[in-house]
């Protein structure tokens, strides 16, 4: 039986690893810059996982979490923002090296499981985790297991039209993905800053302080926000109905959302009544690691041999 759970977090600057025992609790972290050269950053997993083993003195499972995805069909890592691994066996290559499987998962995903598993979601069996930040995202994890779908790409609510637009909406602003009107352009970080101060403003992090002193133009850009988002989390509700809605990334932090989005979702959710929580993240920047190292569910790692044990 494996001795403990390693979880990484491949970021484009930083390789990050965290040591889980069954119960969740953290026994060791610690991190590395990205080479962000390929083999370089193999050979740094690698590292990272057998110098934890050493040093705790026994073998893990390992889980890896990366801003992108594994194709199904081909096991290449696609939609990869370090676009330098796309096209790469990651997967493969990060089993070969460690000599026994290693689970690689895109990092939304990573965040909705470490939160249904032991943070904000915990002992609801449908969670949404959803990341607002310089891009929208989301992962839905059934019974602490992530629902990853035919294509790896369950959960990517944020190219999805904004749902039951106004006139003055649509189109909407070209997305990045070669479509217009999707929901990320109007819910991520530079969109509430450009939707508040105009065109070429990208950082929405003071517009609740100035919200706060009473700045009427921040004070209604952030409610646009706010039923912008309760239009896009209504049509989640209506297709998935999950038990907990979590929220990650740098605008979850915002207070007023967990207040302001609820009420307003029962315009649009097909039910007399919505009681889905809206739920700040517990686990906050270490939910991606976690989550990578909960990719082994608990009943698997119980019986799971790591290759040579």
């Amino acid at each position: 039986m494996a001795d403990f759970r390693v979880g990484i977090d491949f970021g484009g600057t930083k390789i990050e690893i965290a040591v889980l025992g069954d119960d969740g609790k953290e026994t060791l972290r610690r991190r590395v810059p990205n080479p962000r050269d390929y083999e370089s950053a193999v050979n740094a997993v690698r590292e990272l996982v057998e110098g934890a083993e050493l040093e705790l003195g026994g073998k893990a499972t390992v889980g890896v979490g990366i801003p992108g995805a594994v194709s199904p069909d081909t096991g290449l890592v696609k939609n990869a923002n370090s676009t330098w691994m796309n096209g790469r066996p990651f997967a493969r290559d990060l089993t070969a090296a460690l000599a026994r499987e290693v689970r690689v998962e895109n990092d939304a995903n990573c965040f909705a499981l470490s939160e249904a598993v032991d943070g904000a979601g915990a002992g609801h069996s449908i969670v949404f985790g959803v990341i607002l930040g310089t891009g929208v995202g989301g992962g839905i994890v059934v019974n602490e297991r992530v629902l990853v779908g035919r294509h790896s790409i369950a959960g990517e609510w944020g190219h999805t039209p904004l749902p039951w637009p106004s006139l003055s909406e649509v189109p909407g602003p070209t997305c990045f993905c070669g479509n217009t009107g999707c929901t990320e352009r109007y819910l991520c970080g530079s969109a509430l800053a450009m939707d508040c101060d105009g065109p070429g403003h990208q950082d929405a992090s003071k517009i609740p302080e100035r919200a706060e002193a009473g700045d009427q133009k921040a004070i209604a850009a952030l409610d646009r926000h706010a039923e912008r988002l309760a239009r896009g989390l209504a049509q989640i509700i209506n297709i998935l109905d999950p038990h907990a809605i979590v929220l990650g990334g740098g605008l979850s932090n915002m207070k007023h959302l967990y207040s302001k989005v609820p009420p307003l979702l029962q315009r649009h959710v097909v039910s007399p009544q919505c009681t889905t929580p809206i739920l700040p993240n517990l686990h906050g920047d270490s939910s991606g690691v976690r989550g990578a190292a909960w990719l082994w569910p608990r009943d698997i790692h119980r019986t799971y041999r790591t290759s040579g044990s």
